[in-house]
């Protein structure tokens, strides 16, 4: 399995039906990404430049295809991977603030 470093411009005007998706459980349940893209939205990071970031793990060629088209491309643009070793990304980004403490005026979403 390979594992990736997400970059990509959420789309603010629909957070809140990201949120209610993941929430619901309903990309939890997607095959046979749908545990990992959970965990990964659920822990996302925000940058200083306001991109939404976090690790990935994922096994298609190209990478996240069967995300993108479920669920990533909806919510986000201008996505970019890198490849990293497992819990590298998440290392990498640990000290950024949560995606969802940020956009939600600091009240905890998950």
């Amino acid at each position: 399995m390979t594992y990736y470093l997400v970059k990509a411009k959420l789309q603010d005007d629909l957070l809140a039906e990201l949120r209610a998706r993941l929430d619901s459980g309903e990309v939890r349940q997607m095959r046979p990404f749908g545990t990992a893209l959970q965990y990964s939205l659920d822990h996302a990071r925000l940058d200083p430049q306001g991109w939404a970031v976090w690790e990935e793990e994922d096994y298609c060629r190209p990478p996240l295809a069967q995300e993108r088209a479920a669920v990533l491309d909806t919510y986000f643009s201008d996505l970019s991977v890198e490849p990293v070793q497992k819990g590298d990304g998440w290392e990498r980004i640990e000290s950024l603030p949560l995606l969802w403490d940020k956009k939600n005026g600091g009240e905890n979403a998950l």
